[in-house]
């Protein structure tokens, strides 16, 4: 009767908000914009000498997950010396989402050369200088962080990460020398900071290697955020005769 239908559309429409509510308090995956900045950073990589460095593949997988996750404040590590092709990447992502870009460098002379290579480039991030004490402090709502692991207060830059509330996505690259036992802690030491629960956490033998783990939004933790990571373990071995590195989940 009319009735049950008006109280049935009544219900539709309750489910309907509480579904966009819910998209709006969460990170919402686009393959579309995933696909786009990733086709766009391997055109400007090839277009750059970025092909070049040890970084192959990993610019294009940064890109492509960040624009994905369409991550509204990007931010990364970088010290002198290092590459470029995944501050590209990241810059380009920012472009798909609209978002803010920050690259967090330890001194001036970094900045200056980074600067200058990324404006070769044709792009133009926010550079912040200093100590992640101090930098970490003004940036507020991270939902996409790559920490570069061969500087030495990368665990410090994942602690001190003030978080998105729709969650985060965490990475770190130049990560084949990180053992697994080092990787867990990491990852447990971001979920004790406060109510976030570890959805899922995966190395990826991309480039030097990355550790990615995606964090729930505030309040999804729970006594078993921390056993999550305990369960998603990777062993390291590496074949003495060959030489090669196999990563195999526990």
């Amino acid at each position: 009767n009319k009735q049950q239908l008006h109280n049935y559309n009544k219900q539709q429409l309750h489910k309907e908000k509480h579904n966009n509510s819910m998209k709006e308090m969460k990170l919402v995956w686009s393959p579309e914009r995933a696909t786009n900045s990733y086709i766009d950073t391997v055109q400007a990589v090839s277009t750059t000498q970025c092909h070049l460095s040890s970084e192959s593949g990993v610019a294009e997988l940064l890109s492509a997950m960040a624009a994905g996750w369409n991550a509204q404040l990007i931010v990364e590590t970088w010290s002198r010396g290092g590459v470029i092709p995944s501050s590209l990447g990241l810059a380009i992502a920012s472009r798909h989402t609209g978002g803010r870009h920050v690259c967090i460098v330890p001194d001036e002379r970094s900045r200056l050369e980074y600067a200058k290579s990324m404006g070769e480039a044709g792009m133009s991030p926010e550079i912040m200088v200093g100590e992640p004490e101090e930098v970490m402090d003004g940036l507020i709502g991270i939902d996409f962080l790559v920490v570069d692991s061969r500087r030495k207060d990368f665990p410090r830059v994942l602690r001190l990460a003030k978080l998105s509330n729709k969650g985060a996505v965490l990475i770190c690259k130049n990560a084949n020398f990180i053992s697994n036992m080092d990787s867990s802690y990491i990852w447990r030491s971001v979920v004790a900071r406060g109510l976030r629960r570890l959805v899922r956490s995966v190395f990826l033998p991309v480039g030097k290697g990355i550790h990615m783990a995606h964090f729930s939004a505030a309040g999804g933790g729970g006594e078993n955020s921390v056993s999550a990571v305990k369960h998603n373990r990777w062993i390291k071995h590496v074949d003495q005769r060959t030489g090669d590195v196999h990563f195999i989940r526990k």
